[in-house]
Order: structure tokens, then C-alpha cells, then sequence
């Protein structure tokens, strides 16, 4: 099916093997992603589950590691299914990786815990990890590619954008199958055996999605192209390898997929982890009003591809990127105000001081969550950032010893076991909450913010799959396209909570974290300005 074929096609209404192209490929990424966040929504059971041999907090610091290992590797994932999709074809390579991503999930659901296996269990975990992350590095690309390939032209964004709905639909499906079990047979079942249930219901879902795609015929494009014998015989050698089609995937990374990692991650799932740890939402609540965004802004997916067909990619992605840059202060403001305005309060009234040598401070960046910072001043830092309290930084001589100064009150333990307690009593007593008041939440306000971020997430995803194909010739598309794709959203995007926090901590500042996504996007709308081109109008047939 090459473009000058199906010109007529983008005014004719959608044929039966069109909409069953797109809806096999849609349910197949939405379960993928759907495993995937099972294991980060559920990590803090995990922890006790499979960590257990080890202190609490380091528990949940292995588990965190686990769950980056799945975004590490996805690159690595995008490699390899990449160049067997532009080798063998689209449809097998992304049967397997489905069926990677299913197996690894079912066995997370009957691996035994560290009470039964002892530290085989949480290695098995993290291997069970890097499978799930090397199958989604291979699937997206596999996914858009094929339906890409099927759409008529003029059709391109629209058709793809279906695609774009399924990591949002994949969450949602997490967290509504999570809450449900959860609440329908109580929290201590749950915590006890109930949490396996979220990851062995992913089997039902494995065998729908593979008697489906079993069903689909291969891309016609890669199809004719296999007949012609004009495949890329060293799809790696020839995407990067060549400076001309490694250029385009360096300026896909920096002017496309990084931006728009930092705008998904950021308006999804750090909006997610900013009111729960931050402003100290309750978790439930805090998820309903997530989920309750995603429903509403879902549609736009749709809207901003099929838009992008009109008026180009490139100016949807670049509106995203500009408005995520200029708002996402004020919005993440507006949160706090509405979520836990007694938080805010207290941060207006009552300032805080760290008075350190910033010699002895850290950038407390924990990438792989290994890292430890022990010293006197990089301890009251995470314990003031673990409270979400505000505080500016004041420079001490050379030896001093870490002083934290509290309206009239100096705490001068940091570093020493008293000072947990001595700094807990201080901010409570000066009006910092420890929770998010249940009875103090605006409820619509809140998820009417948090609506405008997944919009924002909405106008730099929906259009992307579309623009990425259309960069890169059928010969080497997999692989090209899903390189870029991967390094930005598995590293730019998947390592946005700890830069963000590794941010704060050095600020003192809750929101100066922000810059992280801020800056990012703002790249990405440079670069795609001045050097990536508008390509909705293109033959994405050629060879």
C-alpha cells in the first residue's frame, strides 16, 4: 500500500481491517503498559515483599531500582526488537515482545517472596524487570510503525493517535483494577495475598491480545518491500551508522522525544508523586483524582493526532512544549493551594533556614536509588524536603557545625539521632501539616489542574507517533524511530522523579524541581523549530 495508493483513502470512513489494525495494536500496548505500572504503583508492598532482609527504607530504595532497571533498558529493548521489525516484520517482533511482557508479568504474580526464596526472590524480580523493560523498548515502535504503515495519507496522525492513547489507558487500567481489588476484599488481604491478583488478571489479557494480532496480516509496506528485496540488510549500521539518518534520530531525541517525556511524565505520573509525597495526599485520593483527569483528557490523544493531519505535528508538539514551560509554576502552585492550602500556609509564614557549609552539602541524586548522603547537612535537607518544607540556603564557615533555623528557633542536631524528633515537634509546631486535611481538599479545582496537564501531555503525545515514522525510511523505521523514542522517554522521562527531587533538595524550594522539565521542553521547542521539518504531507512508502 504505497501513498499515491491510498490518497483517496484519507476522505473514505475507516474499513473493518483498518479499525481492527489499530484496535489489535491499541489493546496490545495498553496491556504492555498496563504491566509496567502495576509494578511502580504497587511498589511500596513490593518492597516489604521481596526486600525484606534489608532496613525499610532501603527496601523501598531496591525496589525503586527495580522499577528504574525497566526504564534503563528500554533503549537497549528498542535495538534489539527494532532491527528484528525492519529484518523479519512488524507483526511477529511485536508478538514477542507482548508475550515477553505478559510471561514476565504473570511470574512477578507467583514468584515466591524473600521469606520463602531469601535473596533469590528479589533477583529473579529484577530480572523479571529487565525482561518486561527490553519487551516495551520493542513494542511501541512496532506498534506505530504498523499502524502507520496501514493508514491512508492524511489519515497518519489520526490513525496513530489511537496508539497514543494506551500508555494513559494502561495506567488508568492500573489504577482502576488496583483500587477495585483493593477496596472490594480489604486492605489486609490485599496487602497479604490480594496484590498478586493486579499482575496474574495480565494473563487473560496476554491471550486476548495474541488471538488478535495472531489474526493481522503483515504491513503492506514492509510486505512489498520484503517481495522487492529492498530491506535493510544491517538496519543498526544503516539507522546510526549513516550520518544522514543518525542526525535525524540525535534531532527526533532532542526536538521531539525528550521534550515530550518530561511533559508526559511530568503532568502524569510526578503530578501523581508530587501530591502524594509532597503535599501528602492521601494515596487513594490522590490516584481517583489522577484517574479522573486521565478520563477526561484521554479524547485529546485523539483530537491533537487527527489535528496534526490538518495543520502539521510539529506546531500541536511545539504549542505543548511552549505552555508546559510557561505554567507548569503556577499550575503545580495551584495545587498545593487547593490540595493542602494549610501546607501552604505555613510555608508563607513561617520561612526556614539552612545554615551549612556547602562544602559538606551534596546534589543528592539518586539515579539508581543506591546512593546514600549521610552528612549533617545533606540530612536535615532530605528530612525538610521529606515534610515538604520550604527553606533557603545560608552559607556557614568552613567546619561550622549545620544549623536549622525555624522562625525564632535554631536546631543545631542535625546529623545526631535527637534530630529527627527535635526538627518534627519544631515544623509541627509552626503550623506544617503531616498530611493533606481530607476535609481541606478542593476536589474539582485540583482535578481541574491536574486536567490541564494531561492536556498538555495530550497536544506533545498524540501527534508524535506519526511524526516519528515519517522521519525515517521504511527500510530502517523500527529501528529509528524507536531508539530516539526509548532515550527519551525511558531516561529523560523515567529518571524525572529523582533529578526532580535532587533538584528541591539543593533549592529548598518544592517546586524548583520544575526547571528539570522546564528547561527540557524548552530545548525540545528550539530544536524542533530550527531544525526538524514538518513532515504530514510526506510518502512514507519510499525505501
Amino acid at each position: 500500500m504505497s501513498d499515491a495508493a491510498t490518497m483517496d483513502g484519507a476522505s473514505a470512513p475507516m474499513s473493518k481491517e483498518q479499525r481492527k489494525v489499530i484496535f489489535a495494536s491499541s489493546l496490545g500496548t495498553v496491556f504492555e503498559w498496563y504491566d509496567f505500572y502495576i509494578y511502580g504503583t504497587l511498589g511500596a508492598i513490593l518492597a516489604g515483599k521481596f526486600f525484606a532482609g534489608v532496613a525499610p527504607n532501603a527496601a523501598f530504595i531496591f525496589t525503586l531500582l527495580a522499577f528504574a532497571a525497566g526504564f534503563a533498558v528500554r533503549p537497549f529493548g528498542a535495538l534489539v526488537f527494532g532491527r528484528l521489525g525492519d529484518l523479519v516484520g512488524r507483526k511477529y517482533t511485536f508478538l514477542v515482545t507482548m508475550t515477553l511482557m505478559g510471561v514476565g508479568t504473570f511470574f512477578i504474580g507467583i514468584l515466591p517472596t524473600y521469606a520463602s526464596w531469601g535473596i533469590a526472590a528479589p533477583i529473579v524480580l529484577i530480572l523479571l524487570r529487565l525482561v518486561q523493560g527490553l519487551a516495551l523498548g520493542g513494542e511501541y515502535g512496532g506498534a506505530a510503525t504498523y499502524v502507520a504503515e496501514h493508514a491512508p495519507r492524511g489519515k497518519r496522525g489520526f490513525y496513530t493517535s489511537w496508539i497514543q492513547t494506551t500508555a494513559t489507558l494502561g495506567l488508568f487500567m492500573a489504577l482502576l483494577i488496583i483500587l477495585g481489588i483493593r477496596t472490594y476484599m480489604g486492605e489486609e488481604a490485599f496487602l497479604d495475598w490480594g496484590w498478586r491478583l493486579p499482575f496474574l488478571l495480565s494473563v487473560i489479557l496476554l491471550g486476548v491480545s495474541i488471538w488478535i494480532r495472531l489474526q493481522l496480516a503483515e504491513s503492506p509496506m514492509f510486505q512489498k518491500m520484503k517481495e522487492e528485496g529492498t530491506q535493510s540488510k544491517a538496519p543498526l549500521t544503516e539507522a546510526f551508522g549513516n550520518w544522514k539518518n543518525g542526525k535525524i534520530a540525535v534531532l527526533a531525541l532532542f526536538g521531539a522525544t525528550a521534550g515530550e517525556a518530561v511533559v508526559w511524565y511530568g503532568g502524569q505520573f510526578y503530578a501523581l508523586f508530587f501530591l502524594t509525597q509532597t503535599i501528602k495526599v492521601n494515596a487513594v485520593t490522590a490516584q481517583i483524582m489522577i484517574a479522573i483527569a486521565l478520563l477526561l483528557a484521554t479524547p485529546g490523544f485523539i483530537l491533537f493526532g487527527w489535528l496534526s493531519d490538518k495543520i502539521g505535528r510539529k506546531k500541536i508538539m511545539m504549542a505543548g512544549f511552549a505552555l508546559a514551560a510557561v505554567t507548569y509554576f503556577p499550575i503545580f502552585q495551584g495545587i498545593t493551594h487547593f490540595a493542602n492550602p494549610a501546607l501552604e500556609k505555613a510555608q508563607n509564614g513561617s520561612p526556614v533556614v539552612v545554615v551549612a557549609d556547602p562544602n559538606t552539602c551534596s546534589f543528592q541524586l539518586k539515579l539508581t536509588g543506591t546512593e546514600t548522603y549521610t552528612s549533617p547537612c545533606d540530612v536535615a535537607k532530605s528530612a525538610l524536603v521529606a515534610r515538604s518544607v520550604n527553606y533557603t540556603n545560608e552559607t556557614a564557615a568552613p567546619g561550622a557545625p549545620v544549623v536549622v533555623k525555624i522562625g525564632a528557633q535554631s536546631i543545631t542536631t542535625a546529623g545526631t539521632p535527637a534530630f529527627a524528633a527535635e526538627l518534627g515537634a519544631a515544623i509541627t509546631s509552626h503550623g506544617y501539616p503531616p498530611t493533606a486535611a481530607p476535609d481541606q481538599i478542593n476536589h474539582v479545582m485540583t482535578v481541574v489542574l491536574l486536567f490541564i496537564l494531561v492536556v498538555y501531555v495530550t497536544m506533545v503525545y498524540g501527534p508524535i507517533a506519526a511524526w516519528l515514522v515519517e522521519l525515517f525510511p521504511t527500510r530502517i523505521r523500527y529501528t529509528g524511530m524507536s531508539l530516539p523514542y526509548h532515550i527519551g522517554n525511558g531516561w529523560f522521562g523515567g529518571f524525572l522523579p529523582a533529578t526532580v527531587f535532587a533538584i528541591v533538595a539543593a533549592t529548598g524550594d518544592i517546586y524548583s524541581g520544575l526547571w528539570y522539565p522546564i528547561v527540557v521542553a524548552s530545548i525540545s521547542f528550539v530544536v524542533a523549530m530550527f531544525f526538524l521539518p514538518e513532515t504530514k504531507d510526506i510518502d512514507i512508502s519510499r525505501t
